[in-house]
Parts: C-alpha cells; structure tokens; sequence
C-alpha cells in the first residue's frame, strides 16, 4: 500500500518511483488501484503541461457546480464523475522487477476531492521466470 497526502483539491501525483520500490526482485503484474470515488490512476506522461492540461480540460468538460444532484449531499459530484471518466486501477506487466512502462509512462495518481490523505493499493500477481 501506497500513502498519499494531496495538497490541492484537484492535483495529478506521480507515484511510479514509489510502485518500482514495491515490485523490485518480481516478474509478473501489478495492479495498482485507488479504492476512493474521487480519485482514479492513469498511464500517461508526467510533463508539468500536459499535466496542467489534463486538469484545465478536465475542469471545461466536468466543471465544479454545475447543477448535479449529488452536489445536494457533498458539493463533490464534479469530483465523482472526474474520476469515473479515468478510471480507479492500471496493471503493468513487471519484468526482472522492472516496471514494463513506455520512455515517457509514468504512473499517475489524479485527485479531484483534495487536499486528503489516500491510499493506493499495490497487488503484485508473481509469476515464474520463462
């Protein structure tokens, strides 16, 4: 398990160092996976744009009070739908206790509903050498 504490109410964290730590010595899979509704994992490039960029379009498409029902209960249904449009879980196949991500692939942990502490599991799936 990963900790995470978010500063910002909307914020993208890159955790891949920390998941390499975890899968060092393995081959197999790992799932890394978020077990909170307003959160969700992604594979994408951490350049500090595009990661801008991902949270300003994110923000036009799903924006914060915009009528939702939900916002009745917790004022959060923009958070809710932010994170079911990414999803909450990645798997990356592990090889030689390498992460088996792209030049530029990074492990990505998105908050929509920060500033909190989370957590993210890590489930390493062992297989055998060929």
């Amino acid at each position: 398990m990963i900790e995470i504490r978010s500063r910002k109410r909307e914020e993208i964290i890159d955790i891949t160092d920390r998941v390499k730590e975890l899968v060092k010595g393995k081959n197999g899979l790992v799932v890394v996976y978020s077990p909170h509704t307003t959160t969700a994992v992604i594979i994408n490039e951490a350049e500090s744009g595009l990661l801008q960029d991902i949270i300003s379009k994110i923000n036009e498409l799903v924006p914060k009070g915009a009528g939702y029902l939900h916002d009745r209960i917790d004022d959060n249904a923009d958070s809710h739908i932010k994170a079911s449009l990414f999803g909450n879980s990645v798997v990356i196949p592990v090889e030689d206790g390498r992460l088996m991500l792209g030049t530029w692939q990074r492990i990505l942990f998105l908050e929509f509903d920060g500033p909190r502490t989370r957590r993210v599991f890590v489930k390493i799936y062992e297989t055998k050498k060929d």
